[in-house]
């Protein structure tokens, strides 16, 4: 599921990317209306969630954009906690709306409530990862992997376009077996993925780690 983050505080960026891609969702990150319309043009979404001051206007009139052109759930994720402000979103027909400071839990719960119901669906070329029946398949056919390797690849296409390091490949086999990794663990398990998945979508970065890109 691909969610659109709009969002100027960087900080606020950085965690939430990093929980939601850590909970298999795949983020897009842009800190203006005008970029978030841009993004909205040329990339198709299961969910926007939207910062109500936004650096060039305001994120209720990008909602009403939003809700003119697309059906995209949105939530408004913002520091304005007014009644006034509240009933104002709802009222423009927001799916939700949170106020900051928000528990992470509590987020990931209103997100699944909002779109859990979709199927989910990763798919890079001819490579698909069905989320919710945790199986691979190649052209529609399916890729028997291990839990392990699945994992590993999943870590690899929830975080497309960016380098995975060796190191939390390592961390991520200790996280799920308890047992000590070594390096070559990790060059053993991609290679024994490439071979399954017969494909150059996992791009070695020397000396750093790997990489899948869209």
């Amino acid at each position: 599921m691909k969610i659109l983050l709009i969002e100027d505080n960087l900080d606020i960026i950085k965690s939430l990317t990093y929980l939601l891609s850590s909970n298999n969702y795949l983020v897009v990150s842009k800190t203006t209306l005008k970029d978030s319309i841009q993004e909205l043009e040329n990339n198709k979404f299961d969910l926007a969630i939207i910062d109500i001051s936004l650096p060039d206007g305001s994120g209720m009139d990008l909602f009403k954009y939003i809700k003119d052109n697309y059906e995209l759930p949105s939530i408004f994720l913002t520091a304005k906690d007014l009644e006034e402000d509240i009933v104002q979103g709802f009222s423009l027909g927001i799916d939700d709306y949170i106020t900051k400071p928000f528990l992470p839990g509590e987020l990931l719960a209103r997100i699944n409530k909002i779109i859990g119901t979709k199927n989910k669906i990763i798919k890079v070329a001819d490579i698909e990862i069905d989320l919710d029946k945790m199986l691979v398949y190649k052209n529609k056919q399916e890729i028997v992997l291990t839990s392990l390797e699945y994992q590993i690849l999943l870590l690899l296409f929830t975080n497309l376009n960016k380098v995975i390091t060796r190191d939390k490949i390592i961390d991520k086999i200790f996280d799920l077996t308890g047992n000590d990794v070594y390096d070559n663990t990790v060059t053993v398990y991609i290679k024994r993925i490439r071979e399954k998945l017969d494909t150059d979508l996992i791009k070695t970065i020397k000396g750093v780690g790997y990489r899948v890109d869209k």
